[in-house]
């Protein structure tokens, strides 16, 4: 049963994130490529929608999730065990970043934009599933050969 909330709670926040990214414009990614472009014609209004979010994240953080000691429909946090700065971690930022700023769209916008039909988002969601199979590819290839090389 505690399964089916968590899963249940999950579908609500996903659908709660993704109404937000296209009723905010976060979606839309000429807004992006706009706010993105401070040297040119700036469109500041994302500013406001992030400003909007903490406005409303930093109370209900503070207030809701930091006193608890474990969440409220998992066993624990989910927490990355990697606290160190690696090249893994700066490399994957910087592709993150420049396919951000080239594309004007982020994974999470992305999926939401899906719906809206826009055939530029279903390229890029592809393009984006690629990367991710490769990338699990090369990690999968690179455990194994660690693994062998332990072995051996």
């Amino acid at each position: 049963m505690n399964n089916v909330i968590f899963r249940l709670v999950s579908l609500f926040s996903g659908v709660l994130f993704g109404l937000g990214m296209i009723i905010s414009g976060m979606a839309n990614p000429e807004k992006v490529v706009g706010f993105l472009d401070v040297a040119g014609a700036w469109d500041p209004s994302l500013m406001f929608v992030m400003g909007g979010a903490l406005l409303v994240f930093m109370p209900s953080y503070f207030l809701l999730i930091k006193p608890k000691q474990k969440p409220v429909v998992a066993q624990e946090f989910c927490l990355a065990k990697n606290k160190s700065i690696d090249s893994r971690l700066v490399s994957g930022a910087a592709i993150f970043g420049l396919g951000w700023g080239i594309a004007g769209v982020c994974p999470g916008p992305a999926l939401s934009s899906l719906a809206l039909g826009n055939s530029g988002v279903w390229v890029f969601f592809a393009f984006m599933m690629v990367g991710l199979g490769a990338t699990n590819l090369l990690i999968c290839f690179k455990n194994n050969r660690e693994s062998q090389t332990q072995t051996a």
